[in-house]
């Protein structure tokens, strides 16, 4: 588990050992999320009043940002929703096979209990993503994009302000939309970030961070429980960031709902389930 290779946070490499779980085939969609929302009256942390501001949005930046300058690149938009990603008058319709996003952590520990399933941890997670290419680099091998062939929803070309769309997406993609890894999972890497249910925290023995202003007060909250570890990176992770690799991780607070954020779930095999998945839980998608 974890990389030598790449981003301080993911060091050291490290030998984790987990038990048989089942993980669900793609990340949950909005047609799936629908079907919990409309079944059980539940709304989600965006849709209550307290939660404020508001969801978090990228906004795209239409030129090369001069040197030393910071674009905002991110805003709230306070009547955004999984239902409605844009805000006010925006609709899913056409979307619903996209992976569900603006749902916070506590929302998909909602949707995990009612499905009679849960967040996998960062270690099963990581497990699953790597399709049992463990020595690899990215979940497909060690080229990002060998024989030219994009592998996954991410941002080709020079972050932010340049997409080449060599995916042939901007945003979100429907799942599926690419090859599974050699597990016979879909969009572990790419599309959208995905909740664990473990706690932020460096590695043991892990080298200091160093974008500091940032990432320190995120390892401040962490004290507290608050931060999860999020995998897989999204449709925004481009060679800058480097993110969509099974061993990447990052911290981001439990009640923050964005556009790049979902999560799929996992069922954990007992004493008596021999050999054999359960194809669903009692609610929910296929395990």
């Amino acid at each position: 588990m974890g990389s030598n290779d790449f981003d301080p946070e993911e060091r050291p490499l490290h030998p984790v050992t987990v038990s048989g779980f089942w993980i669900d085939r793609r990340p949950v969609t909005v047609r799936d999320f629908r079907t919990f929302a409309e079944t059980t009256g539940y709304r989600t942390d965006a849709e209550k009043d307290e939660a404020m501001p508001g969801p978090l949005i990228f906004r795209p930046v239409g030129r090369r940002p001069r040197a030393l300058e910071l674009p905002d690149l991110w805003r709230t938009v306070r009547d955004a929703s999984w239902s409605s990603p844009a805000g006010k008058g925006s609709t899913v319709i056409g979307f619903e096979d996209d992976p569900v996003v603006h749902v916070s952590w506590r929302d998909a520990q909602a949707y995990a209990e009612w499905a009679d399933k849960s967040l996998p941890t960062e270690a099963e997670w990581e497990r699953a993503g790597r399709g049992g290419l463990d020595s690899k680099s990215y979940a497909w091998g060690d080229e990002l994009a060998p024989h030219g062939h994009v592998q996954a929803n991410t941002w080709q070309g020079e972050f932010p302000w340049e997409n080449l769309l060599a995916d042939n997406y901007f945003w979100t993609s429907p799942v599926g939309s690419f090859r599974a890894n050699r597990f016979g999972l879909y969009d572990m890497i790419g599309n959208v970030w995905e909740w664990t249910s473990d706690a932020y925290a460096p590695f043991p023995q892990a080298v200091p961070l160093c974008c500091a202003p940032v990432m320190q007060s995120a390892l401040d909250d962490a004290a507290d429980g608050e931060l999860k570890v999020i995998k897989g990176g999204s449709f925004l992770c481009s060679e800058r960031c480097r993110h969509y690799r099974p061993a990447a991780r990052f911290g981001q607070h439990s009640g923050t709902a964005a556009c790049h954020i979902g999560f799929r779930c996992v069922v954990r095999r007992g004493p008596a389930d021999d050999h054999q998945p359960r194809s669903k839980g009692r609610h929910g998608s296929q395990a």
